[in-house]
This record gives structure tokens, C-alpha cells and sequence, in this order.
């Protein structure tokens, strides 16, 4: 026999060091992914389909079997389908819940994500603005080629005047 330690067996010690009334499960992802099934299941035709059919069988082989053959009779109103109804009613409800909680928590998680990818996407964006701004007034700064064109222009014609000038003077003197 395991010998239970002291903090063990007291109800004031912490969660952690004392031993669960109710076991655990190995896996919560399996126990969730297992909810999400029937959650899943539940939520088709198929499974309509197969509990009216299932209520259908069931009331007719009560009514029309003979009577020793009956196992939920008619008189009392259909007890043990009413009950098997309501405690698959019972679980369903808290197993569609417990779905629908894994779900928010998948939905929640991808919207953190999706900020936190819109937020990065905002700041790439404004610093390649920033750059392009920056870009532009570099290009300014820059001479375009227009500009260098008029200025060699401008040389040639300062070259050829000062060349007709020389070949002026020489001419002349």
C-alpha cells in the first residue's frame, strides 16, 4: 500500500501537493479533440436521421410486440426512452460546450496572431514609406540627367566661344 505523506492528506496544503479527488486525463487535447468530434457528429443529418429512426423503432416494437416481448411499455409513457433521450441530451449539451470553448480559445489565439501579423504588416509599411520619402529627397539632391546635359551643354558653348575668341585673336593679331 502507498504510503500517503502528511501534506498529502491535508485539505489546507496547495493544489499541487495533495492527490485529486477526480482523475485526469492523459490528454486534455484528446479529451477536447473527442468533444469536438461529437460536437461535430451532432450537428448532422445523419445523426438526426439515426435518433428518429432509433425513437421510431423503439415506439413501434413497444407498441406492437406482443405484450410479454415489451420492455418499455406505453401505459407508463415510455420511461426508459424518455430517460435514455434525456442523459444523451445530458451529455451532449456539456460536450458541445466543452467544443465550442476549444474553439474560442483556437479563435482567440488566431486573432492575437492576426493582430500581432497586422501590427508588424503596419510597421513595414510605414518604414518603407520612411525610406521612400528619404529616397526621394536623395533624388532631389541628385542631378538628373537633364540637368547634367544642360550644364555640358552650356561647357561646349562656353568652349566654342572661347575657341572662335582664340581663333579670333589669332587671326587678328
Amino acid at each position: 500500500m502507498a504510503r500517503v505523506s502528511r501534506s498529502e492528506s491535508r485539505l489546507d496544503s496547495p493544489k499541487g501537493l495533495r492527490q485529486n479527488f477526480v482523475p485526469r486525463f492523459e490528454s486534455r487535447d484528446r479529451f477536447g479533440r473527442f468533444t469536438e468530434w461529437v460536437a461535430r457528429a451532432m450537428g448532422t443529418p445523419t445523426f438526426l436521421f439515426a435518433l428518429t429512426l432509433f425513437t421510431i423503432v423503439w415506439l413501434l416494437y413497444n407498441v406492437m410486440a406482443p405484450i410479454p416481448w415489451r420492455f418499455d411499455s406505453s401505459d407508463r409513457g415510455f420511461t426508459a426512452l424518455t430517460l435514455i433521450l434525456s442523459l444523451q441530451a445530458s451529455y451532449a449539451a456539456p460536450l458541445i460546450l466543452l467544443a465550442q470553448n476549444r474553439q474560442d480559445d483556437r479563435d482567440r489565439v488566431q486573432i492575437e496572431q492576426d493582430r500581432q501579423r497586422a501590427e508588424r504588416n503596419l510597421n513595414d509599411t510605414e518604414y518603407l514609406a520612411r525610406e521612400i520619402v528619404s529616397l526621394r529627397l536623395a533624388m532631389r539632391e541628385l542631378a538628373s540627367k537633364d540637368f547634367i546635359r544642360a550644364e555640358l551643354r552650356s561647357l561646349l558653348e562656353e568652349l566654342d566661344r572661347e575657341k572662335s575668341e582664340k581663333s579670333e585673336k589669332d587671326a587678328a593679331g
